[in-house]
């Protein structure tokens, strides 16, 4: 059970970094594009699964819901932390800096992991997720991975499937956008068959609309136009690093078109798998991401090391650092789709 504690280690680097202030408010990101690359490097793979009979009890325990419920008051503490800390006067513009990345980098590590972890869960857990979700300016995310990449993810018609030869920031722009657009059309059609106008107060999209201007709005008059950036800047931080991990999930990897308009079933050769110890426990299980499509609603305690899947090289850090290099990328990647897919190259 304690493995899945390393998690706290991401906000909790970035608190310890802001609490010692100077050079120390890089811990963050020292952490964890320094440090866990190189302990997954160094520390054996983990492809053992939990027993079949055991899975049930895993599942209903108390405690690992505990670490993912803990996720909001945690990043409401890294938030506040970090904006007090920037607000400072005794504050310089590089330690300025350098909380805003470390407190994105956190937000987008662990808030983020967490709320996708809750969106796939029971109600209650749905709304901490859109809450998380939320605090990085990223909630119509919920809407849209639930019901629209789950469903088309592997084809052109999912925005944050990633095709062979693309690069992260052609990616970014349109993931970005094409996320939000689908989040839209996906509300608006729900509003649709309950009869309701798109511009209804129930549109979940406006909430979170609304919440966002809330939330900024809310930074400023606390701690002045500097909050409002702040709470800005560590929410684009923590956006470019969940669709970056986006881009890693799923490059290259198509299904068969076997109709018009009509595709194969989503199957373990669709999503990139990751079995890095550390990182995993790090992440709730996020790099057993084949599983997760598997079956989304799999507890992150019991999802399990596919073989069959296509296997990164590299833990997600790594990989993450790998995609900012397109050349490097497509030279350590295109290998292994074009390995992968077989004949749909």
């Amino acid at each position: 059970m304690l493995r899945y504690c390393l998690a706290y280690v991401i906000p909790g680097a970035t608190m310890l970094g802001l609490a010692l202030g100077s050079g120390w408010v890089w811990l963050g990101v020292v952490q964890t594009y320094v440090m866990f690359p190189i302990l997954d490097s160094i520390v054996p793979e983990d492809r053992g699964n939990p027993e079949r009979a055991a899975e049930p009890g895993m599942s209903s325990s108390a405690f690992y819901r505990f670490l993912t419920w803990s996720a909001v008051p945690v990043q409401i503490a890294v938030l506040v932390w970090g904006g007090f800390f920037v607000a400072s006067p005794e504050t310089g513009p590089v330690e300025k800096i350098g909380a805003v990345l470390a407190v994105g980098i956190a937000s987008g590590g662990y808030a983020i992991v967490v709320g996708h972890e809750l969106m796939h869960q029971r109600r209650i857990e749905r709304w901490l997720g859109r809450i998380l979700m939320g605090s990085v300016a990223y909630a119509h995310f919920c809407i849209e991975h639930v019901q629209g990449h789950h469903v088309h993810v592997a084809t052109p018609r999912d925005p944050a499937s990633a095709a062979r030869g693309q690069s992260v920031y052609r990616f970014f722009v349109q993931t970005i956008i094409g996320s939000w657009r689908s989040a839209w059309a996906i509300e608006a059609a729900r509003l649709q068959r309950k009869g309701r106008p798109v511009l209804h107060p129930s549109n979940r999209m406006l909430q979170d609309a609304l919440a966002t201007v809330v939330l900024v709005v809310g930074s400023g008059a606390l701690w002045g136009w500097i909050g409002a950036v702040y709470f800005v800047g560590q929410s684009i931080v923590a956006i470019l690093e969940l669709e970056a991990i986006n881009y890693i999930e799923h490059y290259g990897l198509r299904r068969r078109e076997i109709a018009p308009g009509r595709y194969e079933p989503t199957d373990s050769r669709h999503s990139w798998n990751d079995s890095r110890r550390l990182t995993n426990w790090a992440l709730f299980n996020l790099g057993r991401h084949t599983d997760h499509h598997n079956a989304a609603g799999r507890r992150y305690q019991i999802l399990r090391h596919v073989d069959a899947a296509p296997q990164l090289p590299l833990g997600y850090a790594a990989m993450l650092l790998v995609a900012f290099v397109p050349p490097l990328w497509r030279r350590i990647m295109d290998p292994r789709v074009d390995a992968a897919m077989g004949d749909l190259r």
